[in-house]
């Protein structure tokens, strides 16, 4: 594999790791189980450490966690809050253990005492304390900065404002989980789809009363920054955290082998259900904090310890029919409707069967026992089928080659990389005529990432459109008020409060419009690059117009697959219309244009083979702070390509032949003095 090849696998990676730490952390929906999540951070490290060369600032090696919200002062962390490695079996710990051995120059007989800590599913938090007196309380933020919520960890009474115990440091950093019990959870009232987005939500009200509302829990387990902490151990840490007046997990325990670890593991993932708080795996410390010390930290994570991850939870059921969901950009997917079962202390109905091959690559039919399985919040979805308990009533699923929702053809993309079609069937329709793409669009128009309106949520796009209020994206401006003030669960100040975010709404920024239309893939960091390049609405609408869409092409991250999908975009009449009408309803902001008084202003340039000393990105980012263009391929408009080691030659002949010019990274780097 090329250069180019393994760096482009390598952002790629990186840009879904952001995605999910996004999800994770601050939308608090997660999108993947933490296997897949742990899977991903484990190769992008792992190529980290094959190709040195390879290095990003979004890179786990360089983050913990997400960056903190706006809505809070942001602060320092004193000791950086670092995330853990993680160990799915016996090997692993093996192998976690041998490191540290290897690492203190001891041999295998020297005793390794282990604290197990059964991990909560909750939020961190960090507390400050001063002469015994709670002053400040941090979120983990991205590790290095944190959220200031205070306020709102004051509202939880297993945190004490004041402790008087003699042992007490002068200065602590007590670290340790917020959460809420299962049965807490049970009775509540509201929103929230578990217990840690209830806990996550709650924690980061803006009003303390909102936070106050909700019986939220703290463990601690932890500290970070420490002034006269007399302590030799995390067991005797423990202890005293109980003296101080925290409560600790019951669960802890102190073990001084690997079987012995794997057996208390054993014993608590058989249990977790009954346990009345979420785990998701448990917590290997070495005990004496002197070794702790010794072993110090390895990029973001403790040398010391580890996060023993359970399996995902599962359970059998059957399923009792198959019905098709239509997603915004017309993909078809099966969602299996089982009898009901609960899994982890959840009631689970329905599970996805992913496509059309699952289905047949599984045997999946009407009326089968299969194992369904589920993580966190992913939804769940369908394991395996137990043939010996096939029904001869089962029956095979027809998948659809009309889309069920407006009657057009499904149909399967060709993949021009892997040379078949895709594995997702879709309605061919490219704009608001299906009714279930039209919804899904709506909901995505208005959702935070795009317009950001709030008060209009999913609930409310579909009840709206039951009501026959919506039908496009425009319809949104000229809603009947009066009307929906008349409607149950609406009144005067709720009417006024959606009212007045519609209005806010109005004014956007130019890559949140281009990524508020919907279009298939172009996500927000495919909108950030076109908008940064045509700069003005009235350059995108005129695309079609001056047919222009072959300029695309020179743009940097933005490939044929895109291209090809703003072409569809703009040949649908609808489309067109919505696009019309909401030039005329939005203020559009314009893209800022990039500083010209730079060195390379008017300069293009593009890179072949590998750079010393920098990362691709470091460099195209030097490149752009000193006003020059970066483009994708060579053509008459390349003014530099710019060689490192290992080049395309294929580019290197093609820059040739049009007399671009060739330079190689010292030479480069000259031009900016």
């Amino acid at each position: 594999m090329s250069d180019d090849k393994i760096n482009q696998e390598y952002l790629k990676k990186i840009k879904l790791f952001q995605k999910y730490n996004k999800h994770y952390y601050d939308l608090n929906k997660p999108v993947v189980n933490d296997l897949i999540f742990d899977k991903l951070k484990s190769e992008i490290i792992e190529l980290e450490k094959k190709y040195k060369y390879l290095n990003n600032i979004n890179s786990p090696t360089n983050t913990v966690g997400f960056k903190p919200s706006k809505v809070f002062k942001k602060v320092k962390h004193s000791v950086p809050m670092l995330s853990l490695g993680n160990a799915f079996d016996e090997n692993d710990l093996i192998n976690f253990e041998k490191k540290i051995l290897n690492f203190l120059n001891e041999d295998k007989n020297f005793n390794i005492i282990y604290s197990a800590e059964p991990k909560i599913d909750g939020i961190s938090a960090s507390l400050i304390y001063k002469n015994g007196k709670f002053i400040s309380g941090l979120s983990r933020g991205d590790g290095k900065e944190g959220e200031d919520i205070t306020q709102n960890l004051k509202t939880i009474k297993d945190i004490p404002i004041q402790i008087n115990s003699k042992n007490f440091p002068e200065e602590i950093d007590i670290r340790g989980e917020v959460f809420i019990q299962k049965s807490d959870f049970k009775k509540l009232d509201n929103k929230f789809a578990n217990p840690r987005n209830a806990a996550s939500g709650s924690l980061r009200q803006k009003d303390p009363k909102q936070t106050k509302k909700i019986p939220l829990k703290f463990i601690a387990y932890t500290f970070g920054f420490e002034k006269g902490l007399k302590i030799r151990s995390q067991n005797e840490y423990l202890e005293n955290l109980k003296e101080w007046g925290f409560k600790t997990n019951p669960l802890n325990k102190t073990i001084n082998t690997i079987d012995g670890l794997i057996k208390n593991y054993n014993e608590i993932e058989k249990k977790r259900n009954e346990i009345d708080f979420d785990i998701d795996g448990i917590v290997y410390k070495i005990n004496d904090f002197s070794l702790q010390k010794r072993l110090g930290n390895v990029a973001n994570a403790p040398r010391w310890a580890i996060a023993h991850k359970f399996s995902a939870n599962s359970a059998i059921s059957k399923i009792e029919n198959i019905e098709i969901q239509i997603g915004r950009t017309g993909a078809l997917t099966p969602v299996a409707k089982i009898k009901p079962v609960n899994i982890g202390g959840v009631m689970v109905s329905n599970a996805t069967l992913h496509n059309e091959e699952e289905i047949i690559r599984k045997d999946i039919r009407i009326e089968d026992t299969v194992l369904i399985e589920r993580a966190g919040d992913v939804i769940p979805h369908v394991i395996s089928v137990d043939l010996k308990l096939r029904s001869k009533n089962s029956k095979k699923f027809n998948f659809p080659k009309i889309c069920p929702s407006c009657g057009s053809k499904t149909v399967k993309d060709f993949n021009s990389t892997t040379k078949k079609e895709d594995a997702v069937r879709r309605c061919s329709s490219e704009g608001f005529e299906c009714e279930k793409i039209a919804i899904e669009r709506i909901k995505h128009f208005v959702s935070k990432e795009a317009l950001n309106i709030e008060g209009f949520g999913k609930k409310i796009v579909e009840n709206f459109w039951d009501l026959n209020l919506i039908r496009l994206p425009q319809d949104i401006f000229k809603l009947d008020y009066a009307k929906i003030e008349n409607l149950d669960g609406w009144g005067k100040l709720s009417v006024a409060n959606l009212k007045y975010s519609i209005n806010v709404s109005k004014t956007i920024s130019f890559e949140k419009f281009i990524y508020a239309l919907g279009i298939r893939h172009i996500g927000l960091e495919n909108a950030k690059i076109i908008s940064k390049n045509l700069k003005t609405l009235k350059n995108f609408i005129a695309l079609p117009k001056k047919n222009h869409f072959d300029d695309l092409i020179n743009i940097d991250g933005i490939g044929e697959t895109q291209i090809d999908s703003i072409k569809n975009f703009f040949k649908n009449d609808t489309n067109l219309n919505v696009l019309s009408k909401l030039e005329k309803l939005l203020n559009v902001k314009d893209t800022k244009i990039q500083k010209t008084d730079g060195i390379l202003n008017n300069k293009t340039f593009m890179f072949t083979g590998k750079l010393l000393n920098m990362s691709r990105s470091e460099a195209k980012s030097i490149i752009e702070q000193n006003s020059g263009s970066i483009i994708s391929n060579v053509s008459k408009k390349l003014d530099y390509l710019i060689v490192g080691e290992k080049p395309t030659n294929k580019k290197v002949d093609a820059a040739k032949s049009l007399n671009v010019k060739l330079l190689d990274q010292s030479s480069w780097l000259k031009m900016l003095k």
